[in-house]
């Protein structure tokens, strides 16, 4: 390693953001023609520190060297100039304009002229790293593996031979992670630095040449990959030893909760949002829901809680209609059904209450009388903060100004205090550290246990193939194939997320394995 040249060289970096210290003496080298992971949790300084390198921050303490030469960004325009090219997690895309013109916007003169020169670059760029696109394609007809390589392809275009990624792979399936390793390996073999900003430890394993660890803004250790184990990882993340393994027991005793028959739900537009989906989930289980973020599975949550009208189809709940039924006649009916949104503060909890009266929204219509009685809303809010170890200053602060973790256990411990008998979660680790995230797979664990029937729309297919019973799997709005989860493999789940139907004996039924 000691021949290549440093790339980028970052030394006691310091950025903080009133009284939070984002990053406080941070280090990080990185050498040309190296693939180097930043790893930490949610929160860790991760996005900041590479923010500042791209020139969207300013450190307010620290050095920045590229190549050798000490560097002072005032914007994004000047890390550019120096070959740097970031890659956010949510792309910069136009949508109606092609990939061609998408690359040449914001080069100066002759936008939409010299199109033949512009298409002759974009291919010799795309040749020498191996990327595939049509230049012609627009935006909006892309997959979002398409979408990456195009942005990938805008930051070389402008002479970029450092590339930061951040979380590359969060919304791609693992053939389309295929393709992406493939192209930041012939990144690589060209010399560049490649950064990519991650908390997937497996593709860390994988993909990376180093591994600089951060935890709480500052930077803990750089590893040679080769030289270390999963485990240590963890624990330079986390501060202690974790361990990460999922049980998934088999309950013997299930019964039939809930059924869906070719539910339709349209969009704004008038168009299927959710077109003909037929599953069945039983208690004692969970049910997984795969697929590109996008595919319908908020649909599928809304229709199911009575927010969303079905346009055809019908939904039972222990054989009795939900179609065209409020949540308001479901709480009514006595049906218990708890539905944890993807949209915390949005769908879930007032963020200007605090966790007594977000108690209280979910209870009051069923308090006999005009009075709220508040005592047992207050203790049972108590006994959640604690068994959850729900960290807030009072339960009577704001929940918006908790951390994200904290507002995910508020609002699942509300609705498992509700004894549900169908549990309908969405996304509930997203934006979580690995503690709080491993809390809330154990809960809903001890829910399946119970008895409950639990619905797990998740984005982490490793996480669905350990946690999960059965795996429902969803694209462009259908349901590609229903699996179980200890006889199939990660690749096949990837198909079915394309649409690609498999073999009717590798999918499985749609009924109970």
């Amino acid at each position: 390693m000691s021949e290549k040249r440093v790339a980028i060289q970052m030394n006691n970096i310091t950025k903080t953001f009133g009284a939070l210290k984002a990053n406080e003496d941070v280090n990080l080298t990185v050498y040309e023609g190296e693939v180097h992971a930043l790893l930490g949790e949610n929160g860790a300084g991760k996005s900041t520190l590479m923010n500042m390198l791209s020139g969207i921050y300013t450190p307010d303490g620290g050095t920045i060297h590229i190549y050798g030469e000490e560097v002072h960004f005032a914007s994004p325009k000047d890390s550019i100039n120096m070959g740097i090219g970031m890659i956010h997690q949510h792309f910069k895309l136009i949508d109606i304009l092609s990939a061609k013109d998408n690359v040449v916007l914001g080069q100066g003169k002759g936008f939409f002229s010299k199109g033949k020169a512009m298409s002759k670059k974009v291919k010799e760029i795309s040749d020498q790293y191996g990327l595939d696109i049509n230049t012609d394609k627009k935006v909006y007809d892309m997959s979002v593996g398409e979408k990456q390589t195009l942005e990938i392809i805008k930051v070389l275009f402008r002479g970029a031979k450092i590339l930061i990624l951040d979380e590359p792979t969060a919304v791609l399936t693992p053939q389309e992670i295929e393709k992406l390793f493939h192209i930041i390996r012939n990144m690589k073999a060209q010399g560049c630095a490649v950064v990519i900003i991650t908390h997937k430890l497996n593709e860390v394993m994988e993909i990376s040449d180093r591994i600089t660890v951060l935890r709480k803004g500052r930077s803990i250790e750089t590893v040679n990959t080769n030289d270390v184990e999963v485990s240590n990882l963890i624990e330079m993340m986390v501060g202690k030893k974790m361990d990460l393994s999922l049980e998934r027991e088999t309950i013997k005793d299930k019964r039939l909760l809930l059924e869906l028959e070719n539910v339709t739900v349209l969009d704004r537009e008038k168009k299927p949002a959710l077109a003909d989906a037929t599953f069945s989930l039983y208690g004692g289980e969970i049910l997984g829901v795969a697929g590109v973020a996008g595919s319908g599975q908020k649909e599928l949550c809304e229709a199911i809680a009575g927010l969303d009208p079905t346009e055809k189809g019908r939904i039972l709940f222990e054989g009795e209609s939900l179609t065209g039924k409020t949540p308001k006649d479901i709480i009514k009916l006595g049906i218990s059904m708890g539905f944890i949104p993807e949209d915390r503060l949005g769908m879930g909890l007032v963020g200007s209450m605090d966790i007594v009266h977000n108690l209280i929204l979910k209870d009051y219509q069923n308090t006999p009388g005009v009075l709220l009685k508040k005592g047992p809303c207050v203790e049972k809010a108590k006994q959640i903060v604690e068994e959850l170890d729900i960290q807030t200053t009072s339960i009577y602060a704001p929940v918006k100004k908790m951390s994200g973790g904290n507002i995910q256990k508020v609002l699942l411990g509300r609705e498992i205090d509700l004894n549900p008998k169908v549990l309908i979660t969405a996304y509930p680790v997203r934006g979580l550290d690995i503690g709080a995230s491993y809390k809330i797979y154990d809960l809903l664990n001890d829910q399946k246990k119970n008895g409950v029937g639990v619905l797990f729309i998740g984005e982490d297919l490793d996480v669905l193939l350990e946690l999960c019973d059965r795996i429902m799997v969803m694209c462009g709005g259908k349901i590609t194939g229903i699996v179980n989860a200890d006889q199939v493999t990660k690749e096949e789940i990837g198909l079915l997320m394309t649409g690609t139907l498999l073999e009717e004996e590798e999918v499985g039924y749609n009924e109970l394995a």
